[in-house]
Formats: C-alpha cells, sequence, structure tokens
C-alpha cells in the first residue's frame, strides 16, 4: 500500500538521521542479541527512551545541560559538535539505546567507552580553576539535566505517561547506568531528581559557550529545508519545556499562553507523525 510505502520511507529518513549510517546494524544488534538486560523489556525506561518524546526531551537536555559553566566548557572545548552535530547524536543516540535495550555485555563495554573518553577531557576554566570530565559532580549535573528532561517530556507528549511510582522507577533504573559511568549518589526519586536540580541552581549561569551552543543547535542545524519544518516544532517544544528561571540566561523566549496551545499542539503532532512513521510495518499472515 501506498501509505505504508510512506511511511516506511518516512521512518528510515528519520532513523538514518538519529542513527547515523551505522543505525541499521547497531540496531539489529541491541535488539536482537538474546540475553539480560539492565532492565527487564516494557519497565519505564524502556517506555520513555523508546517513546518519540525523546527527540523534544533531547534538545531540552542540550539547553539545560549547557547551564554549567564548567559542563559547557568541556563541551566546547573537546565535543566537536559544530562540525558533527548529527555524529554527535548518532553516538549519543546509540549509547542510551544500547544501555537501555541491549545486552548487558553490550551496555557495560559503552559505558567502559565513555569512561575512558572522560578521562582524557580536561581543562581550565577562564579564572583558571580546573575542570575534568570525570569528575562525579559534573556527571552529576549532566546526568539529572538528562533524565529530568527525558521525564518532562515523555509526561508531556509520551504516548503513555508515567504513573507517580513510575517515574521514581524510572529515575531508580537510570541510576544503574549513572553510578557505572562515575555519578556517586545519583537520584532514585523523582522527587530526589528535582531536589538536586534545585541544588545546582547557584552554579548554574548564561556563557558565551553556552549562548553559542544554543544559537547553533536552535537557529544552524545541519539539516534541509523540509527537515528544518519538524526540527523547528521539536525546538519549539523543548524551550516551552524549559523551566523559567531558564529562559534570560539562554535568551530564550517566554511566551506561556503560545506555549500552552501553538506549541502543544505542533508538538503533539510532530512526536505523534514521528511515532507512526518509526512503527514497524505490519506483517504479512502467515508469518
Amino acid at each position: 500500500m501506498l501509505l505504508t510505502r510512506v511511511r516506511s520511507a518516512a521512518g528510515a529518513v528519520i532513523f538514518h538521521r538519529v542513527a547515523g549510517p551505522e543505525g541499521a546494524s547497531r540496531r539489529d544488534r541491541i535488539h536482537g542479541r538474546a540475553g539480560p538486560r539492565l532492565a527487564e523489556p516494557g519497565s519505564p525506561i524502556w517506555r520513555v527512551h523508546g517513546d518519540a518524546a525523546m527527540f523534544i526531551g533531547g534538545l531540552r537536555a542540550l539547553l539545560l545541560q549547557s547551564l554549567h559553566p564548567a559542563a559547557m566548557r568541556a563541551v566546547s572545548e573537546h565535543s566537536g559538535y559544530r562540525g558533527d552535530m548529527l555524529g554527535r547524536l548518532a553516538r549519543t543516540s546509540t549509547f542510551i539505546a544500547t544501555t537501555t535495550f541491549g545486552h548487558v555485555e553490550d551496555a557495560e563495554a559503552a559505558i567502559e567507552a565513555v569512561r575512558r573518553i572522560h578521562r582524557h577531557v580536561h581543562g581550565t576554566m577562564p579564572d583558571g580553576t580546573p575542570y575534568r570530565a570525570d569528575d562525579p559532580h559534573l556527571l552529576e549535573w549532566v546526568h539529572i539535566a538528562e533524565i529530568d528532561s527525558f521525564l518532562t517530556a515523555h509526561q508531556t507528549y509520551g504516548a503513555h505517561p508515567l504513573d507517580p511510582a513510575e517515574r521514581d522507577e524510572y529515575v531508580a533504573q537510570t541510576a544503574e547506568v549513572a553510578r557505572r559511568l562515575g555519578v556517586l549518589d545519583p537520584p532514585l526519586t523523582e522527587r530526589d531528581l528535582k531536589a538536586r536540580l534545585q541544588a545546582f541552581r547557584p552554579e548554574l549561569r548564561s556563557t558565551p559557550e553556552a549562548r553559542e551552543a544554543v544559537g547553533y543547535v536552535l537557529l544552524r542545524p545541519p539539516l534541509g529545508l523540509a527537515e528544518r519544518v519538524p526540527y523547528a516544532a521539536f525546538s519549539a517544544a523543548a524551550i516551552g519545556l524549559m523551566p523559567r528561571w531558564t529562559r534570560r540566561p539562554l535568551r530564550l523566549p517566554w511566551l506561556p499562553v503560545t506555549e500552552r496551545t501553538v506549541v502543544r499542539a505542533l508538538g503533539t503532532l510532530t512526536t505523534g507523525t514521528i511515532r507512526w512513521a518509526m512503527k514497524p510495518p505490519p506483517r504479512p499472515q502467515g508469518e
């Protein structure tokens, strides 16, 4: 059927953008290798990380993480996002997929690979203070900003939002990977997650590196004209989920009425379309 072919083609384009040229082979290994996983299939972390709302959650995480000067300095000096934004996206999405859905051995190998990279990422802040990517405190900030963003996006745009007990379970499940990466005491409940974010606020501020990164991610993504339309909807939705106190430092708009109406509708439509496009086609009868 034509509709099935259109959906398949759209899904392939989206998957290639997110997972990169080697995405298909990696997907087959992640989902096809039999054996134990870090979390049970169907559990909250599988539901959150497998939903189209992750597109919005990922963008929000990047915006929120940029507010920590040391974390942003490390990204600016070592990540190469300006010249390889899509490559960085593919590596990040592969890591999340592997540690969520992959075999335990593959998840452990992916975590160790990131730890090796972190050991070589270090530098100096403008005031002479040293920073290291393997600093447990910085790792905690990256983790909680990411998990709060994924959870917030899922609760707003996910197909099946989590109830309070499931949200606590999700936070606790993500703590397993965080510990293995070097976070000393990751939050285990949603309440603790929110408290940790609040505790970091005195350290957060706008920097030239943060404003440059936000401008690049929101306004200059390496995408074709047709792809910029859904990307603009995701970007608006991600901004709409940012806390109010982050808007002025990052020079983001604050339009509460528009965000609750037009932006929310666009975000729902776009995530629904992505969810439809990425849905596996039905199997022919007899298989």
